[in-house]
């Protein structure tokens, strides 16, 4: 009859199919899941795929290190129940990270199908990734503190989870925080949203903030101290608030007012920022691809501080 298939052409068809699936690598469709312990706080993580290159301990230990270094910075992890999600890509690396609030504190993080144990050693997107959850949600506006924490807390808070060298953050600092600096027709960081003003000016927004606190209070308290008492508030990803009421939570933590002050100066104007002046007075020089410290610059200790583990704080 016209227009159906014949039992004799179906059958082999569907044959067909069966035996491809059968014969299909078992490793390019498999699902991994594990679950991570961060202080009291539960990491649920599904891998879409298997990673020919890493195993599922290797996978773990990356996870682990990124939670390890939240917990370090933040004496805690940010939120009780975080979904991880790992996708494979055709490639090699770490890329695509976005994190979100719903279900609690959910990460969707790509791993390359080439990606070596080496690469999730030296990765830093996850734990970038982990430390927006640590922040209440903002209006778009204020976008910039929520990228702006995270580059800037991000290797900090690996150096104090023994992940990360003191020397390699300071030289990336020097490096890319001009990207932060304002432009022509700069409108100040609420009303500014390129690329550089949004991840770097927020960055620079953090490391003027914590060099002023430390300043302020002789070195006592930092900015890690005012992120603490925010999360520690209930300011993590899954609460919806304004930014004033986060900075004077933050500014209540340390004793001071800088975090509303420098808000106040940054965020409506462009406001020019002399680094070199700024590390010369933390007493770093770049030289040769590489920086060194000079211990006796007014601000060395300040520097040191920020930068060391905790164990020697």
């Amino acid at each position: 009859m016209t227009g159906t298939a014949s039992s004799s052409s179906v059958v082999p068809f569907f044959l067909l199919c069966f035996l491809f699936s059968m014969f299909t690598p078992r490793e390019t469709r498999a699902e991994t899941k594990f679950t991570i312990d961060a202080a009291l706080s539960r990491i649920d993580v599904s891998v879409d795929a298997t990673i020919p290159q890493v195993s599922d301990a290797q996978l773990k230990r990356w996870v682990q290190n990124a939670a390890d270094a939240v917990v370090a910075y933040y004496g805690r992890y940010s939120v009780p129940h975080v979904f991880l999600q790992i996708r494979p890509f055709d490639g090699k690396g770490v890329r695509g990270g976005r994190t979100f609030s719903m279900r609690g504190g959910l990460i969707r993080i790509a791993v390359g199908n080439e990606t070596t144990e080496d690469d999730l050693a030296r990765d830093w997107m996850l734990t970038h990734e982990m430390v927006h959850l640590t922040f209440p949600s903002v209006p778009d506006e204020h976008h910039w503190i929520e990228e702006g924490i995270a580059t800037y807390v991000e290797p900090i808070a690996r150096i104090q989870a023994g992940q990360f060298n003191a020397s390699r953050m300071w030289f990336e600092l020097v490096r890319d925080m001009p990207k932060g600096l304002p432009q022509s027709g700069d409108q100040g960081l609420d009303h500014t949203h390129s690329w550089g003003r949004t991840y770097w000016g927020g960055a620079l927004f953090c490391l003027l903030a914590d060099v002023e606190i430390r300043r302020q209070t002789q070195n006592k308290k930092g900015l890690e101290d005012a992120l603490r008492g925010i999360l520690n508030a209930g300011g993590d990803m899954r609460e919806d608030w304004e930014l004033e009421k986060a900075f004077d939570v933050g500014d209540h933590a340390t004793g001071t007012d800088v975090l509303m002050k420098l808000y106040e100066r940054m965020r409506n104007s462009p406001v020019e920022t002399d680094l070199a002046a700024l590390w010369k007075e933390l007493g770093i020089r770049e030289e040769n691809g590489t920086v060194q410290f000079q211990d006796d610059a007014p601000l060395a200790a300040i520097r040191k501080s920020i930068s060391a583990r905790r164990t020697e704080k």
